[in-house]
């Protein structure tokens, strides 16, 4: 039996494996093994790898070539929310039931999970925080810092802070939350109660877009927050 190892670039067919743009081929008497396993980080699939032309193929398009932008809504009927990195237990979601919560299509799912039972919630980095930008409309935003360190967002817009504990937000109508079991006398995760014009607030999740940059340098929304109703 003839061993031989090679390096082959990778065509991805629209999938994303961050990092990675080659593959490693072992020969076993000229049928190619690929020795790549990664995930797809937008749609949670292994495609099947195929050598063609002295290039290894991704089989099979990712079904989200734009990758995943979320839409949930979220009823506050008391015009208080309640927001901080991590409402759990109150609200959780089945991690068996969603794609891996390391792809784009796994964070949606716990997205739109945790809005079926009344919590706004998305991806951030590093915590962030809430800022008002019109009379109805919001951003979840990790600001620029000037050279001296500050953020270019006005301090008198922010809202609230969200801690980076949990790499996530969540937000809650202040009394659904209390009537699913939350007490302001014990929660002791950092939080902020806001008050908001009562309404149905539309949340645009952006972290699952193909070229999201999470962590640049430059202000980074991750999500527009509107009322809509």
């Amino acid at each position: 039996m003839i061993t031989t190892t090679e390096t082959l670039p990778l065509q991805t067919n629209g999938h994303k494996f961050p990092g990675v743009n080659e593959a490693e081929v072992m020969w076993f008497d000229g049928t190619p093994f690929v020795q790549t396993t990664l995930n797809c980080v937008v749609c949670d699939m292994y495609p099947k790898r195929q050598v063609v032309d002295k290039a290894v193929h991704a089989l099979g398009p990712c079904p989200y070539p734009d990758g995943i932008t979320t839409k949930i809504t979220l009823n506050v009927t008391s015009g208080r929310i309640i927001v901080a990195a991590d409402l759990r237990p109150v609200y959780n979601w089945d991690s068996h039931a969603v794609a891996s919560y390391n792809s784009a299509l796994g964070q949606a799912q716990a997205s739109e999970a945790m809005a079926a039972i009344g919590c706004a919630y998305g991806f951030v980095l590093h915590g962030a925080g809430l800022y008002r930008t019109g009379r109805d409309s919001y951003i979840i935003a990790n600001p620029e810092r000037n050279e001296y360190g500050e953020p270019v967002l006005p301090e008198g817009d922010r809202l609230a802070g969200i801690s980076g504990a949990l790499w996530a937000y969540s937000i809650a109508d202040f009394e659904h939350w209390k009537a699913r079991g939350g007490d302001p006398a014990t929660f002791d995760r950092p939080h902020t109660v806001v008050d908001v014009p009562p309404g149905t607030y539309q949340f645009v999740n952006h972290q699952g877009e193909r070229d999201f940059v999470a962590d640049s340098a430059d202000t980074v929304i991750f999500t527009h927050v509107e009322r809509i109703g």
